[in-house]
């Protein structure tokens, strides 16, 4: 969206100019007064959709039925994969999920999902402009925790070659070759650390289908950083907005909401993000930034980086939707693998729909732990 570009408030056919300047990372800021910051209804418990968002996310419907501009997209993943026959892995559904603690991540963790994942990495580069949007340069040691395939930490390790890159998670998915200052560990980072050193940097994304309690996180983060070290947490606001009504009474709508009721059962919050930045000052975090980004659901809008981020985020949700919702379903909201199979054939169907003009809200939130500490966040 370019200065001058014109948005039209709900409920109003009064246009209003909202001048709108991307940061070089691609950062789509807002003025503050189209930004919803009504504490209240980001933590209340109802799991409906806000439609249309009161988010001004520059993106535009393209009214136009050609897709030229999106030529050919060539899907990442990566070069090496550690055989499943080494590790020890729960199987159901046809799918294999992570053993060490078992059941405390709902996603599976087989190859189509490790693709699906260096995916997801994709979107967020292309979204976010950069691997760290907190500002850091060679911090010489760093973890990456959630790190999944490991893909951010091997490309950050790779862009920083004076860091020591340290990636952890509950499934031994990692590539086996990897650069010589980049390694893994399987760990749960909700338990307590117990790392023989302290970070310069602590680096986690898209999180919100693991961890049930973010402050603690964010506790153990700040008594393992070095003073000066930085923070960034880079996650999802799960429930899908749009610029419109289009989204209202679709089975997408009420997948995302099904989704949202289940999550919330078993102690997941998909709104947390909005709270990030509160939660890391009281953690003790100083300079801490929030920046939000808008992700269109498919290649709707207009624009060849919103019409490619579209295309991209469409085949991530169409890789990992029978995995995001199975066990889900089936578990906790007690539905039948026939049950949930056919109604997955018209949530894909919707999710391919251009007339359907939903985004995601993707935060990025990071602060510095403070050079000199005194009182209970000394340490």
């Amino acid at each position: 969206m370019m200065a001058g570009d014109i948005l039209r408030k709900e409920g109003s056919d009064e246009p209003s100019e909202v001048v709108v300047e991307p940061t070089e990372a691609g950062d789509l800021h807002v003025p503050e007064q189209y930004v919803e910051t009504n504490e209240e209804q980001l933590q209340q418990d109802d799991s409906s959709t806000r439609t249309p968002s009161l988010f001004s996310t520059g993106l535009n419907v393209d009214d136009s039925d050609a897709d030229s501009s999106l030529g050919d997209i060539e899907r990442p993943s990566s070069s090496v994969s550690a055989t499943s026959s080494v590790f020890d892995f729960v199987e159901e559904y046809g799918r294999t999920f992570h053993k060490y603690k078992e059941g405390k991540y709902f996603l599976p963790n087989d190859l189509p999902e490790q693709e699906r994942l260096d995916l997801q990495h994709a979107v967020a580069c292309r979204l976010f402009g950069k691997l760290a949007l907190a500002p850091v340069h060679n911090p010489p040691r760093v973890l990456d925790i959630g790190t999944g395939t490991g893909i951010w930490a091997i490309d950050f390790a790779n862009e920083n070659p004076g860091s020591d890159v340290l990636g952890t998670d509950l499934s031994p998915i990692q590539p086996e070759y990897v650069p010589p200052n980049c390694r893994f560990e399987v760990d749960d980072s909700e338990d307590e650390w117990v790392f023989s050193y302290k970070f310069d940097y602590i680096h986690s994304r898209f999180m919100v289908g693991a961890f049930r309690n973010f402050p603690n996180v964010f506790k153990s983060c700040y008594e393992n950083l070095n003073p000066g070290g930085w923070i960034e947490f880079q996650e999802y606001y799960v429930p899908f907005q749009c610029i419109d009504d289009s989204l209202a009474g679709t089975h997408l709508e009420r997948w995302n909401n099904l989704i949202l009721e289940a999550t919330a059962k078993i102690g997941l919050n998909g709104r947390c993000a909005a709270k990030f930045k509160k939660q890391m000052t009281e953690a003790g975090f100083v300079e801490v930034e929030e920046h939000k980004f808008a992700l269109p659901g498919n290649p709707w809008a207009k624009g060849e980086k919103e019409k490619m981020l579209g295309l991209m985020q469409m085949t991530n949700i169409l890789d990992g939707i029978h995995g995001m919702t199975m066990a889900m379903f089936t578990k906790i909201l007690g539905w039948s693998v026939e049950e949930v199979e056919v109604f997955l054939v018209n949530v894909r169907k919707d999710l391919q729909n251009k007339d359907i003009h939903f985004y995601y809200i993707l935060y990025s939130v990071y602060g510095r732990k403070p050079i000199h500490q005194t009182g209970d966040n000394a340490s």
